[in-house]
């Protein structure tokens, strides 16, 4: 099953609305997300710091700050369909 992660804080109000919109987009298309906290991973703290909320799919960045509804739609279609 593919996944997608997204790089998150606690605290961050950002991170919390990205989960939130993004959960049911990738119900939709069946897919996992895995929420990895930034600040426990010093690596990428340093890659992503100030910039979460984070949505990646293996290791490509689809969006940060705010959920790039198209985007993301756009790459689980083509996952889905094999490609």
């Amino acid at each position: 099953m593919s996944s997608l992660t997204l790089v998150s804080r606690s605290y961050c109000h950002l991170c919390h609305e990205m989960e939130l919109a993004l959960l049911p987009l990738a119900a939709q298309f069946g897919v996992a997300v895995d929420i990895v906290d930034v600040d426990a991973d010093p690596e990428l703290e340093a890659l992503y710091n100030e910039r979460v909320p984070v949505l990646l799919y293996q290791g490509a960045e689809l969006c940060h700050y705010f959920l790039d509804v198209a985007k993301v739609r756009a790459c689980l279609r083509r996952v889905s369909a094999g490609g």
